[in-house]
């Protein structure tokens, strides 16, 4: 009798919690009715915070991934779910975000009292909810068909937030977007379903015992992939990101940055670094490390051409993506250690970390200038900084982390990459990284040249926002400049859960 796939560990309980609170949220704000809907969704927040810094302390205390068999039915029958570090720190990080968003949606919508604001208020709780579900779901996920599920759920709460005011030009990128998203889903749900009909199980630690020699399992992750890719947006499937956050809420555009994106990034690794054949993994490793310094150099360009200040920040959003994908050749490469020992993948890590953080923060900041001034043409935001010095400050301190500029934890994630490039012998990675660097110094000193400006005549404003609204996003920049603070050399927690993989995967 051959022994189990998956074990349920002590703490394992949490996991089904950080997946089924935020969707009990939304039960009880559809049966309570709008007017409980702040109260609830923030109970909620408080809640999921503190099952996420559960997760994680549970995960360093114990040195060893959290596992649940749902029923007690193991794989192919049954669902597991699973924790190692790196989901761990995604499952924090997510919290950390979603929180921070909602401190400010709540400001934000408490300026004002008219219906359709309400209506748009219970709408964003309902999505920003079903959106965190969703990520913590495909963060802890183990059944690719589940994580499919996740997926489209992760969409169906995404592409409503794009065109939550209703207007024309956000509901026509919204329509794009979710075309694009479906498009992707096709070829992912084709990648399953060769799978499937190939080897009858969809758990991921079960397909990392295959045989590695088979084509099957090829074809069916290059689908998979490639689905993913346009989920992702990265260049050049990108098309539908900038359009999406430029109409969008501040706060949707946070969350759309930060998170919504990371979701296929993190699949795309685990289906590269522990599913897929050697040799498979290392062509498709290159191609995607090509694809990310295209996405690097060209978006970088872009984000220097933009005339508004959220299109900008969504150029660079592709731009900083580039950079997760140049990790797999890089942690791939030939020092002989397992990837997730490398410096390389230790870099990949925390720039999905800090850019999470630094993103977020530059749109919320960004929101809080659109709403003083009632636009965002960079050109006429000359002095904003003597209005707003602390979003100004949040956008400086983010964009550090862009640049890679010390402390911050971008500069810390691009030195390691940076060294790793030059270690494995990729001199056109590393030249690609410091002129990423350089091109986003260009974007971020146009924002900060304004926000220093000194004006030629009476600042217009629109309004007044209260001190607090800019809060959420000088906490979030201060954290990403906090990261770099960590030390130099792969991450222990970041290999936590990752040697039973390596075990599995042998043949």
């Amino acid at each position: 009798m051959t022994s189990p796939i998956h074990a349920t560990t002590p703490g394992g309980f949490l996991l089904v919690l950080a997946v089924i609170l935020p969707v009990c949220a939304v039960l009880a704000i559809l049966a309570c009715g709008p007017r409980s809907t702040v109260r609830i969704a923030m109970l909620t927040l408080a809640a999921g915070l503190a099952v996420a810094v559960a997760i994680a302390v549970e995960l360093v205390s114990s040195g060893a991934a959290l596992s649940y068999v749902v029923g007690a039915w193991q794989p192919p029958l049954g669902i597991a779910l699973r924790a190692d570090g790196l989901s761990g720190a995604m499952l924090l990080m997510t919290a950390l975000v979603v929180v921070a968003v909602g401190l400010y949606a709540h400001v934000q919508y408490g300026l004002r009292e008219d219906a359709r604001n309400q209506r748009a208020q219970t709408t964003f709780w309902l999505m920003l909810l079903a959106l965190w579900s969703a990520l913590n779901a495909v963060f802890i996920g183990e059944d690719l068909f589940n994580l499919y599920v996740a997926l489209e759920l992760l969409t169906f709460a995404a592409v409503p937030l794009v065109c939550l005011d209703g207007r024309t030009e956000t509901a026509n990128a919204a329509l794009r977007y979710l075309l694009f998203a479906l498009l992707g889903s096709l070829l992912y749900l084709l990648g399953v379903g060769l799978l499937y009909g190939q080897y009858g199980t969809l758990d991921l630690l079960a397909l990392s015992r295959l045989s590695r020699s088979d084509p099957a399992l090829s074809v069916a992750l290059a689908l998979m992939i490639v689905g993913l890719l346009a989920k992702a947006a990265l260049f050049p499937l990108h098309l539908w990101l900038p359009p999406a956050h430029a109409g969008a809420p501040a706060p949707a555009s946070a969350v759309l940055s930060a998170l919504v994106i990371k979701a296929p990034v993190f699949l795309i690794l685990r289906l590269v670094l522990d599913v897929a054949p050697p040799q498979a993994a290392a062509v498709a490793g290159q191609l995607l490390a090509v694809l990310g310094a295209a996405s690097i150099l060209f978006c970088s360009v872009m984000a220097l051409r933009q005339a508004r200040l959220k299109l900008m920040i969504a150029y660079s959003t592709v731009a900083q993506l580039g950079y997760l994908f140049i990790v797999f050749p890089l942690a791939a490469g030939g020092t002989g250690l397992p990837p997730w020992e490398t410096i390389a993948w230790t870099g990949g890590a925390l720039q999905l970390i800090s850019h999470a953080l630094a993103k977020a923060a530059m749109f919320l900041a960004a929101g809080v200038i659109i709403q003083v001034y009632g636009h965002d043409r960079i050109a006429d935001l000359g002095g904003f900084g003597r209005v707003l010095p602390v979003s100004a400050a949040a956008m400086g301190l983010a964009g550090l982390s862009l640049m890679g500029v010390p402390p911050s934890g971008g500069f810390v994630a691009k030195c390691l990459l940076l060294t790793a490039a030059v270690i494995e012998g990729y001199p056109w990675l590393a030249a690609t990284i410091l002129a990423g660097g350089l091109l986003a110094g260009g974007y971020v000193f146009r924002v900060i040249d304004r926000a220093l400006a000194v004006p030629a005549g009476a600042l217009p404003s629109r309004r007044a926002v209260p001190r607090r609204l800019e809060l959420a996003a000088l906490v979030l920049a201060v954290a990403a400049v906090l990261l770099g603070l960590v030390p130099l050399r792969p991450f222990g927690i970041l290999q936590i859960g990752r040697g039973g993989l390596a075990m599995a995967g042998l043949p």
